[in-house]
């Protein structure tokens, strides 16, 4: 999950002077940004400080994010024309900003923990661009899928090629592992993800298995689907705290390895019941080596720092020998 964000007083004092979009496109301060966690916390990774839409503005999808609402795209895309008109582009030359943030962040870290960059897959790219925004029904978005399939196909397959050569370039920038973010696929169910999804979310992992670097997919509200995020790849599948972690894992395969799955509001309550629901996790796993424990989604921003800082310990306490 990103580490960094509101939770951090650091974080929201650069936010104080800056948007989130100049935090994405600054390369000094994505670095900055990606450190912060590094620095406070006992992680045992650090992720790349950017955001999922990025790739949209150079299809030609602008956007902006709206101050308490995210993100918000400026002409949402409603039509089969519509999805006709987005352009291919090298992520080499229009997202350069990131892949230097990349290579500034690994000189900084010094080899002290590895890096992991991430990208969005293509429904979760393809729901922003069509919603317009965040959505809890997705009816714009599965109203092309089903109405436009042809269509629909195409545009994904363009993403999967955008999103597949991104994360090559973050991967020849120095990242140590990607992460593709599925974030609302659990939208779908395992008949619609076949035949919408599976084969475009599959094309970018074998874009990217040619690197030999760990592949991590992660989407919430998956369990359902594990099984399809499984055959769709990924050497690691994040598993949200819906679905208990040995019952996920069982649907994933104990053959890849599995991430997850702690309950993020569970550090808004009260430390015994979050070592409680940590001592869970972990004997579902039980020593099965391939757990990263990881919570189910993003750390919420109302999250007090001590908190993560104290489970970061605690896990470590529970699993060094």
């Amino acid at each position: 999950m990103r580490q960094a964000g509101r939770y951090m007083h650091e974080y929201r004092a650069l936010r104080e002077r800056y948007s989130l979009l100049d935090l994405c496109r600054t390369p000094d301060l994505a670095t900055e940004v990606t450190l912060q966690p590094v620095r406070r916390i006992e992680v045992d990774a650090a992720i790349l400080f950017s955001d999922l839409l990025l790739p949209l503005e150079p299809m030609g999808i602008p956007f902006d994010f709206i101050h308490g609402e995210g993100p918000s795209i400026e002409t949402p895309l409603r039509s089969e024309a519509d999805l006709a008109g987005v352009r291919r582009f090298d992520p080499r030359e229009s997202l350069a900003h990131v892949l230097d943030a990349i290579r500034q962040i690994q000189r900084e870290l010094a080899g002290r923990v590895p890096l992991i960059g991430f990208a969005g897959a293509p429904f979760t790219l393809a729901s922003y661009a069509i919603e317009g925004g965040h959505s809890n029904t997705f009816a714009h978005t599965k109203a092309l899928m089903y109405g436009a399939p042809a269509a629909w196909h195409h545009f994904c397959d363009l993403l999967a090629d955008i999103v597949g050569d991104y994360l090559v370039a973050q991967i020849e920038a120095g990242v140590d592992a990607v992460q593709l973010f599925d974030s609302w696929v659990g939208a779908l169910s395992a008949r619609d993800y076949r035949e919408f999804i599976l084969p475009h979310t599959t094309k970018i992992f074998e874009t990217v298995e040619a690197y030999d670097v760990p592949t991590i997919h992660f989407g919430v509200g998956t369990g359902a689907i594990l099984g399809e995020l499984r055959e769709a790849g990924g050497d690691v599948i994040g598993a949200d705290w819906r679905t208990p972690l040995d019952e996920a894992w069982q649907r994933i395969g104990f053959d890849r390895a599995i991430q997850g799955n702690l309950d993020p509001t569970l550090l808004l309550g009260p430390l015994d019941r979050v070592f409680a629901a940590t001592d869970e996790v972990l004997a579902r796993a039980d020593g099965r080596v391939g757990h990263v424990f990881n919570l189910g989604h993003g750390i919420l921003p109302t999250t007090p720092l001590e908190h993560v800082q104290a489970l970061a310990r605690y896990v470590h306490q529970k699993t060094r020998t």
